[in-house]
């Protein structure tokens, strides 16, 4: 299988490249580990955050193009992760520039070094201001990122992986990005100079939390909050939630399509409806308590991925606080379909970018989600009040 004929060639000093399904090649510097990894081309507006970005589960099978151009400039440490080594997260990032020396009290290692012990392919020196408008008119590609010292790459066999790789939709991504047993949660939000706050005492709100590939930021929050958290696997039965007798359930981000990992979580979430259990998700939480209530999840054309998404509050049940805009964090290639949304749901949150849902509430419960991520880590903090909503309601 031959490279399209429009395969700018290789030059001498590439040692990475990106091979599109289509049979488009970018050639550019790697970093980070060696080798090859296949996933979806997509990319990410914010400004700071590269380490907890590329330690987010959401990304699983997704290959992240930054579009600040300086990366690495902070360093990277243990403190700024979203989830533990071998969790699936993203495969790959695509800069600008080479990684930046760091420059911050807090760096413990660089951003390269990180990669390569994370096993992320790193490729720099690509123009992502052209690739990013590619993604926003053609759709987020699929593709083979690799990284090899010696300039080395069977191109063709590069272009069959990308070729035959099915893509996210129909994709239960959440079964590698959850934990394998459960866990009492302990730590609550990091603060400069003090380090993560103090686990919640046994006399507060108990707070399920089901790990559909959760960024550790969000048990954080809740534990801020005022609850007491304990985190089940992806596959958590009903009976397995309601043993724990919680106050609440909350429903967490994770990556793939929604519709795949809704096969097993949606009827554990038609439960906890029925048992009339508060349930809060967010992100591939909040998708597949859409679809619990009856609605249907699309996949989009480009996605919402970065730090300053505005979102307007819609719904009658924000009362005066209607119509107020927040700054948000956001992470998400599917979406609840809001031409689908049955008279059960009200739709309480829209994006003022392209008007797509991005939060509703089951009318006559105790049951919201948003699409994106008020843990904001990266990010603004304009939406910790909606964990003080849930965890004040309990």
């Amino acid at each position: 299988m031959a490279p399209s004929a429009t395969t700018p060639a290789q030059p001498s000093n590439a040692t990475g490249c990106i091979v599109m399904a289509d049979g488009s090649v970018i050639w550019g510097k790697g970093f980070g580990a060696v080798g090859q990894a296949v996933g979806e081309v997509c990319f990410n507006t914010a400004m700071t955050g590269y380490q907890e970005v590329m330690t987010d589960p959401s990304y699983a099978a997704q290959i992240v193009t930054f579009t600040f151009p300086h990366i690495g400039n902070v360093g990277t440490n243990a403190e700024d992760v979203e989830s533990a080594e071998g969790v699936a997260s993203a495969v790959g990032c695509i800069t600008r520039e080479d990684v930046t020396v760091p420059s911050s009290f807090r760096s413990a290692e660089e951003f390269t070094a990180w990669m390569a012990r994370r096993g992320k392919i790193g490729l720099a020196g690509v123009d992502t201001r052209a690739l990013t408008r590619r993604i926003r008119s053609s759709g987020a590609p699929n593709a083979v990122i690799a990284h090899s010292p010696d300039g080395v790459f069977d191109i063709p066999a590069l272009l069959e992986a990308a070729r035959e790789w099915a893509g996210l939709e129909g994709l239960d991504l959440a079964i590698g990005a959850t934990r394998a047993a459960s866990e009492d949660w302990s730590g609550g939000a990091w603060v400069l100079g003090a380090g993560y706050g103090t686990g919640s005492p046994e006399t507060k709100p108990h707070v399920v939390a089901i790990d559909y590939g959760a960024k550790d930021n969000i048990f954080r929050n809740l534990v801020t909050a005022g609850a007491r958290v304990t985190v089940l696997p992806a596959k958590a039965t009903f009976d397995d939630i309601m043993a724990l007798k919680p106050d609440g359930v909350f429903l967490s981000n994770g990556p793939g399509d929604p519709a795949a990992t809704g096969e097993y979580a949606v009827p554990v979430i038609k439960a906890l409806l029925e048992a009339d259990v508060p349930l809060f998700g967010i992100c591939l939480g909040h998708q597949m308590l859409a679809l619990a209530a009856g609605a249907r999840t699309i996949k989009m054309h480009q996605g919402h991925r970065g730090a300053n998404h505005p979102v307007q509050r819609v719904g009658e049940s924000w009362g005066e606080t209607r119509d107020l805009v927040e700054i948000t964090s956001m992470n998400h290639g599917f979406a609840v379909d809001g031409d689908t949304l049955p008279d059960t749901l009200e739709q309480t949150h829209v994006s003022l970018f392209d008007g797509t849902n991005c939060g509703i509430a089951v009318k006559g419960k105790r049951a919201f989600g948003v699409q994106y991520h008020p843990e904001a880590s990266p990010g603004p903090q304009d939406s910790f009040y909606l964990f003080e909503k849930f965890v004040g309601g309990l």
